[in-house]
């Protein structure tokens, strides 16, 4: 059925307006290995709900499994609660290791990270299970997406977009997914936070 001129011209005056009204998110370019991968660095903190293992040369007692509480602490013997929000792994070890050494000789602490629970990244468009997924550090968009079961027949895979908190702002970087997926292009490092969609390809 076609559409007189009259009955088209509200319609498309109200598109336009929904359009107007819409906030457009800024576009970034891709960031250079470096920036992405200080970026990364920064990422990878420990929050609630985080599982950490701490190992503790020589000391069983010591060593275990952790989950970081609500308040971002755990219950640690000898130390009682230690703050490990905001904390890397190695500087939980840092702080394992200064409140051991009052009372245990020259203690040698790892703290590795077992599960990110505290970040979170989002997979949404054509992929085979949308949904959001644990952040683990130094993700990158290949494995978001694998995680999601891979794309669809209709991705159109070079127009992935990530969404992305910059200084309180939401922006968004185009990935050329494909390219990097044959190696045309280097792969992507996510951040906690980071909103994957993959549009439908109409070709």
């Amino acid at each position: 059925m076609r559409l007189s001129p009259a009955l088209l011209l509200p319609w498309m005056l109200t598109a336009a307006l929904a359009c107007r009204s819409a906030p457009r998110v800024p576009d970034l370019p891709l960031p250079t290995e470096q920036e992405a991968r200080a970026s990364a660095s920064t990422s990878n903190t420990l929050g609630a709900g985080d599982v950490v293992e701490v190992r503790v040369f020589q000391e069983p007692d010591h060593s275990g499994i952790w989950l970081v509480s609500p308040e971002g602490t755990i219950d640690y013997p000898l130390c009682g609660k230690v703050e490990l929000a905001g904390r890397t792994s190695s500087t939980a070890a840092d702080a394992l290791r200064g409140c051991l050494a009052r009372y245990l000789r020259n203690p040698q602490v790892a703290v590795l990270i077992r599960e990110y629970n505290s970040k979170k990244i989002f997979v949404f468009g054509e992929v085979q299970k949308p949904g959001t997924f644990p952040y683990d550090g130094e993700m990158n968009i290949i494995q978001a997406i694998t995680l999601a079961g891979g794309f669809t027949k209709l991705a159109a895979k070079n127009s992935t977009n990530v969404t992305r908190l910059v200084d309180g702002q939401e922006r968004k970087i185009r990935v050329p997914v494909e390219d990097i997926g044959v190696g045309r292009e280097k792969n992507f490092l996510l951040q906690p936070g980071d909103i994957i969609f993959i549009p439908e390809s109409f070709f």
